[in-house]
């Protein structure tokens, strides 16, 4: 039997990952959905992703390079012909991560076979909000991924802020990632425009006049409900509110 591989899109998954699914774990722990996704290779990407994580979120450069970056490495050193699962959802944060990956994998050529696995509908909470028989339950549904290289070239697409050919690409396997368009949109829909500040900025103004509040929790707990395609953590709608509140 082949090794089997399960590449989580966060540690809070791994802490309520069944037992009952044999295999190694690789942790995703990046937000490349904000920031600094340049680079011409691998060192000079990894060293701009550090650099903006440690000015935008206080985490150490160093700690970048032990916690996040080794776990990338560990996907382009997977062993040829393992099995790879992909436990990625639907929102835009988890969608450019996945196609991150898969350009990884893209690039090692690996020759395994490889699946994603993702909650039976978009949901608020992602695999946070399934229990462990509904985790497994969506590992034994999982979705063989033969359009690798297709999903790879969203990452390059989005790298270079080429959003018509990111669209493009979508729809190309739009039969079988239906659910990847919808997070594109919403990507396209952040873009500032004019007098429109994008999308989740512009949502966030109208709850803090509507609930007539600028008390943070409240507004990300509205802000999650209405846009849960984002799948944006307190952090990147802390930061989103602060730039907001310039516009009023």
């Amino acid at each position: 039997m082949s090794k089997q591989i399960h590449i989580l899109n966060g540690d809070s998954l791994k802490a309520q990952f069944p037992k009952e699914i044999d295999g190694e774990l690789i942790i995703v722990r990046e937000c490349l959905v904000e920031g600094n996704v340049e680079g011409d290779n691998f060192d000079a990407f990894f060293k701009n992703r550090a650099e903006f994580i440690s000015q935008n979120y206080g985490d150490s450069k160093e700690n970048y390079q032990n916690k996040v970056r080794t776990e990338f490495q560990k996907i382009q050193n997977v062993e040829s012909g393992a099995e790879i699962n992909l436990w990625f959802e639907d929102d835009l944060f988890c969608q450019v991560n996945f196609w991150f990956v898969a350009y990884l994998l893209s690039q090692e050529r690996a020759n395994g076979t490889i699946y994603l696995v993702r909650p039976s509908k978009h949901n608020q909470y992602g695999f946070g909000g399934l229990s462990r028989s509904e985790l497994i339950l969506a590992y034994e549904n999982r979705q063989e991924i033969r359009e690798l290289d297709t999903i790879a070239n969203l990452w390059i697409c989005y790298r270079q802020k080429d959003w018509k050919n990111l669209m493009a690409t979508a729809d190309t396997i739009k039969e079988r990632f239906s659910f990847i368009t919808p997070a594109i949109k919403a990507q396209i829909d952040r873009i500032p425009k004019g007098n429109n500040p994008g999308r989740p900025t512009r949502v966030l103004l109208e709850i803090m006049d509507e609930l007539q509040t600028e008390n943070f929790g409240e507004i990300f707990q509205e802000f999650s409900k209405r846009e849960d395609i984002y799948g944006f953590g307190d952090v990147q709608v802390q930061a989103l509110l602060e730039r907001a509140k310039k516009y009023r």
